[in-house]
C-alpha cells in the first residue's frame, strides 16, 4: 500500500496544497471542518482566498479559516500569519451579515499585523521592479513579513487596547513615513489621523486575541479533533517553492507546527490537495503550462480566476513531478484530488511524468530556476471520458478512465488518492477508498469529545 502513517497520540490533520496554490483547499478544508473541533489557519494573510460553496451559497473567504461555516468549530489565527485589521473586520461584518456565527474566531497575540503602510509598501516595490516583479497580489504580505523578521512589526496582542496600539504604532511609524517619503514619494502618514483608522478593529478584533499555542496544547492534549489550513501551495513556499516568485511565508506542512506553535510530535497525517490539472498565478516558470485550446478550455470550465484578486490563472496539465516533490517536502499521507469533474469531454488528458532538460529526461524537481525554465514536460496520455461525473459519490461508479487516471497519479506520486471532488459544492465529495483520512473522519466526533 502507498503512502500512509499509522495515527500518531494527536488526531490532528495538516491539508495544504500541493501545487502552486488554488488547489480547491477551501472545499476540502470546509467539507473536514465539520468532523473537526479546531480549525486552525498558521500562515499567509489576505493574499489567499478560498471559495466555499454548498447549495446555492457562495463564501469567499481570506484571513478566515474555512470551519467558521461550521457550527461549534472553534477557528484560529495562528502566530505564523499576517492579519490585515481592516480587511478582517470587514470580511467578518460580511459572515455575519449572511447569519454567519463569527463567535467561534480566535486571533492568535503573536501574529503580526499587515498595517495600510505595507499595501502601499507592495504595490510601489511590485512597480519598482517592473518587468522583474514577482507579481504579488499588492496586499502588503511580503513587506509585513519582512517588518516582523527585522523585529519592527505590530503584534495582534497591540490590538487589546488603544492606547497600546498608538504606543507601539508611534515607534514604527517615522521610520515607514520616511520609506514611503523619500523612496517611494509617497507623503506617509499622520500617526493619530492612522491609529484611529484602526479603532473599529481594536474594538472588534481586541477580545478575539489569545495565547493560541496554550489554546493548541489544552485542544490537542484535551484529545480533540484538529485541522490544520494551509494558504497557498508547496510551490509558493518561502524556502522550498520556485524562488523568488513565491510567497513571504512557509506554505508546508511543517509550517503547521511553528505557525500555530504546537510540537511536531502533534501532526498526525497530512493531506495534500492537488487539482486534476495545474495553474498557476503570477510570474515564474511553469512547464507544464499549455497557451492553446486546452489550456483556455481548462481556465474556461473550471472557472479559473483567482478568490483575492479575480486574476486569471495561467492553466496546464496535471504535472506528476512537483506532485513528487510535495510529497516529500510535507511527507504526505494522502491526496486529495480536486476538479476532476473539469476534465469530462476532453479526448484525452496528458500527465507529466518527467521533464527533459539540458539534454537530459530528468524526474527531481530541479533547484535552480534557471534549470526549471528549460524544463519541458514528457507528457504520458490517458484516453479521456465523456460522462457527467458531478453527480457521482461512489468510487465505482466513476468511468474507467477517470479511474485509471488516478491510478497513474498515485503511481507517479507514491501516494495514495484518499479525497476526490467532483465539483465545488460539498456534497460533491467521494471519500475514494479505506483510508487514514476515513479513519479521522469516524474517529472522535465532537459529541463525543
Amino acid at each position: 500500500m502507498m503512502g500512509g502513517v499509522l495515527m500518531g497520540k494527536s488526531n490532528s490533520l495538516v491539508v495544504i496544497g500541493a501545487q502552486w496554490g488554488d488547489e480547491g483547499k477551501g472545499k476540502v478544508i470546509d467539507y473536514l471542518a465539520g468532523k473537526a473541533d479546531v480549525v486552525a489557519r498558521f500562515q499567509g494573510g489576505n493574499n489567499a482566498g478560498h471559495t466555499v460553496v454548498y447549495g446555492a451559497n457562495i463564501f469567499k473567504l481570506h484571513h478566515v479559516p474555512s470551519g467558521i461555516l461550521s457550527r461549534e468549530t472553534l477557528c484560529l489565527l495562528g502566530n505564523g500569519m499576517v492579519v490585515d485589521p481592516l480587511v478582517l473586520i470587514e470580511e467578518l461584518a460580511e459572515l455575519e451579515k449572511r447569519g454567519i456565527d463569527t463567535s467561534g474566531l480566535r486571533i492568535s497575540g503573536k501574529a503580526h499585523l499587515n498595517m495600510l503602510y505595507h499595501r502601499l509598501l507592495d504595490e510601489a516595490n511590485e512597480k519598482l521592479l517592473g518587468e522583474k516583479k514577482i507579481g504579488t497580489t499588492g496586499r502588503g504580505i511580503g513587506p509585513a513579513y519582512a517588518d516582523k523578521i527585522m523585529r519592527r512589526g505590530i503584534r495582534a496582542v497591540e490590538l487589546t487596547g488603544f492606547a497600546r496600539f498608538r504606543e507601539r504604532l508611534s515607534e514604527i511609524l517615522p521610520l515607514q513615513n520616511r520609506f514611503l517619503q523619500e523612496i517611494y514619494g509617497h507623503e506617509g502618514f499622520e500617526l493619530d489621523e492612522l491609529a484611529e483608522l484602526y479603532r473599529p478593529a481594536i474594538d472588534k478584533l481586541g477580545p478575539l486575541v489569545t495565547d493560541g499555542s496554550q489554546l493548541m496544547a489544552e485542544k490537542l492534549d484535551g484529545g480533540k479533533k484538529v485541522l490544520f489550513e494551509g494558504a497557498q501551495g508547496t510551490l509558493l513556499d518561502i524556502d522550498h517553492g520556485t524562488y523568488p516568485y513565491v510567497t513571504s511565508s512557509s506554505t508546508v506542512a511543517a509550517a503547521a507546527a511553528s505557525g500555530c506553535g504546537i510540537g511536531p510530535r502533534h501532526i498526525s497525517q497530512v493531506l495534500g490537495v492537488i487539482k486534476a490539472y495545474t495553474t498557476r498565478v503570477g510570474e515564474g516558470p511553469f512547464p507544464t503550462e499549455d497557451h492553446g485550446e486546452a489550456g483556455e478550455q481548462l481556465r474556461t470550465r473550471g472557472h479559473e480566476f483567482g478568490t483575492t484578486t479575480g486574476r486569471p490563472r495561467r492553466c496546464g496539465w496535471f504535472d506528476s513531478v512537483i506532485s513528487r516533490y510535495a510529497a516529500t517536502i510535507n511527507g504526505l499521507t494522502g491526496l486529495a484530488v480536486t476538479k476532476l469533474d473539469v476534465l469530462s469531454g476532453m479526448d484525452s488528458v496528458n500527465m507529466a511524468v518527467a521533464y527533459r532538460c539540458r539534454g537530459k529526461e530528468i524526474r527531481n524537481f530541479p533547484i535552480s530556476l534557471e534549470e526549471l525554465k528549460e524544463c519541458t514536460p514528457v507528457y504520458e496520455s490517458f484516453p479521456g471520458w465523456d460522462e457527467d461525473i458531478s453527480r457521482v459519490r461512489r468510487v465505482e461508479d466513476l468511468p474507467a478512465a477517470a479511474r485509471r487516471f488516478l491510478d497513474a497519479m498515485e503511481e507517479n506520486t507514491g501516494v495514495n488518492v484518499e479525497l476526490v471532488s467532483v465539483g465545488p459544492d460539498r456534497s460533491q465529495t467521494i471519500i475514494y477508498r479505506s483510508s487514514n483520512l476515513e479513519t479521522w473522519i469516524a474517529s472522535g466526533s465532537k459529541k463525543n469529545n
